[in-house]
């Protein structure tokens, strides 16, 4: 006899409200792939389709010009695709290095400290000290601007992540098993490296991926830390970013000529730009998505 999962069932449901979930979420499924295709299809679209017909799931007059306008400035978009795929990689790992050595330490109950620091680390997630104290700390003090560690070091260490972590460890690693290997003599970076991280693969994948996103869209670093001598410094979203501004002044200002305005396609452009920024996460996804509830589920908790 087949069980309900075999069958592709809810455990502990009955056959018809397993089919009106089904169909509920391929409902909901539906409303969020819309757009996406939506997207697509109106970068494919003329300028003059669109001024016409507006959006359209088909397009009136298929055209490439949004895409060929980016390929103009193809050098610099390689080399920032370059440049944000390594800071991606160094910044995720950093983040998680900085994360999970924070949350383990915050994680042992007999360590003094521990509630006061998470507090202190909680607090700022609500009261944080705004962006001139952090750009002044940053530049005055660290000396980072125009620099490559100006895209990753101010967002390296996140306190939201911290607290999700310590949970993890809190709720899913046995103090049985560190208590034991303390009492074969395992120092502490032995505990971590050798008994917690192998422990906590899911809270691991699933915060490393949500940093790798953020760094992947990252822009606003360089909007506000790399001038525009330092353009080697820009990542490939800020490159999109400044590259959809320029359109809209073009199509916008009034002492711009004719000609140059009617060779922008500021429409389709931005359907463009936003389907080359979520095609990677659209790609990545699938493959990591059972880690995600795993991860959220067992990191989720109290700061207590």
């Amino acid at each position: 006899m087949r069980n309900a999962q075999s069958e592709g069932y809810i455990k502990g449901l009955n056959k018809k409200s397993n089919i009106f979930l089904s169909f509920l979420m391929l409902l909901l499924s539906g409303f969020m792939i819309i757009p996406v295709i939506l997207i697509l299809a109106i970068s494919f679209s003329s300028e003059d389709a669109i001024a016409k017909n507006g959006y359209r799931f088909v397009p009136a007059e298929w055209s490439t010009d949004a895409y060929s306008y980016i390929l103009k400035s193809a050098d610099s978009i390689i080399r920032a695709f370059g440049l944000t795929f390594f800071l991606t990689l160094i910044g995720t790992v950093l983040s998680l290095f900085l994360i999970s050595t924070v949350a383990y330490v915050l994680s042992n109950r007999d360590y003094s400290l521990r509630q006061v620091l998470t507090w202190l680390i909680v607090i700022p997630m609500f009261f944080s000290g705004g962006l001139a104290a952090s750009y002044a700390v940053n530049t005055q003090l660290f000396g980072i601007k125009n620099s490559f560690l100006a895209l990753f070091l101010p967002g390296a260490c996140s306190s939201w992540y911290v607290i999700v972590m310590r949970t993890y460890f809190m709720k899913n690693i046995p103090e049985e098993v560190l208590e034991a290997a303390r009492l074969d003599g395992a120092s502490s970076f032995r505990l971590y490296f050798g008994f917690v991280l192998p422990m906590s693969k899911p809270i691991l994948l699933t915060v490393g991926i949500f940093e790798a996103f953020t760094y992947w869209n990252s822009w606003y670093e360089n909007l506000i830390y790399t001038d525009s001598a330092h353009s080697r410094l820009y990542t490939l979203q800020y490159i999109l970013y400044n590259m959809e501004k320029n359109a809209s002044y073009l199509s916008s200002n009034e002492n711009i000529s004719g000609a140059v305005m009617n060779s922008v396609p500021t429409e389709s452009l931005r359907m463009a730009l936003a389907s080359i920024i979520i095609i990677p996460v659209i790609v990545v996804y699938p493959f990591f998505r059972k880690h995600f509830l795993r991860g959220l589920n067992a990191g989720a908790g109290k700061c207590t």
